[in-house]
């Protein structure tokens, strides 16, 4: 009985779904295009993208063997993740890596989701990065914004239809994916300015003697790839 009703809960979540217009593919992601260009818009979406940066850098962090201290997200949009450990070698190298390409490769992983019309596996993998994240959240803006998104996802997930999950399934894997690569502009632009030195591309810089700037294009060049790729997934 137990054995059944688990493999009924996989299929609920991993198995195939209702499969959505091609239409729908093409306006989410022109929704999430103005998400990410509109500075009214972007400013409080962009707390999402912050949300993955640092789930990126905690995730990594653990699996490279550092002990996790905790995760403040900031009103300026702004995140930071302490975690203890060797302050160099490349677990700290990986760990300061995994920021900034964190949005566009969970965005990657969502679209081969969706790509398959598993649309219940992207709603309950966001739901979970979320309750993650809040266990590791140490102050109250930070708790805020994990409140807010995850009342926003817990609406759309229970109350909305099956049509409107898929379109906000597809509305968020695509601006994960756009919404990845505007903050590596962002963080060039700072750096040319001299206010971003301890930028994630300057702690690698230090870490591995190449130049910040070639991080930046890393960020870039791997954010891009990743929606080419998804974009061939979900619209061919």
């Amino acid at each position: 009985m137990q054995i059944a009703a688990t493999k009924d809960l996989w299929q609920q979540i991993f198995g195939d779904q209702w499969e959505p217009p091609a239409t729908m593919v093409l306006v989410t992601a022109g929704a999430a295009l103005v998400l990410v260009l509109v500075n009214a818009l972007w400013r409080p979406a962009r707390n999402v993208i912050t949300i993955v940066h640092e789930a990126g850098h905690a995730l990594i962090a653990l699996l490279a063997g550092r002990r996790l201290t905790g995760i403040r997200l900031h009103s300026d949009t702004s995140g930071v993740t302490v975690s203890r450990g060797k302050p160099e070698g490349p677990g700290m190298v990986c760990t300061a890596l995994a920021g900034y390409v964190a949005p566009s490769l969970l965005g990657l992983a969502f679209a081969a989701l969706l790509g398959t019309d598993r649309v219940t596996a992207v709603l309950v993998i966001c739901a979970v990065l979320l309750f993650a994240v809040l266990i590791m959240i140490r102050n109250a803006y930070g708790v805020f914004s994990i409140v807010v998104t995850g009342a926003v996802l817990f609406g759309v997930s229970w109350l909305a239809t099956d049509e409107v999950q898929a379109g906000f399934a597809y509305l968020i894997a695509w601006f994960l994916l756009l919404g990845g690569l505007r903050p590596v502009f962002e963080l060039q632009a700072k750096r040319r300015r001299g206010h971003a030195r301890d930028s994630d591309a300057d702690q690698l810089a230090r870490l591995t003697g190449a130049p910040g700037f070639f991080w930046v294009g890393t960020f870039a060049m791997v954010n891009t790839g990743a929606v080419l790729l998804a974009a061939g997934w979900l619209l061919l």
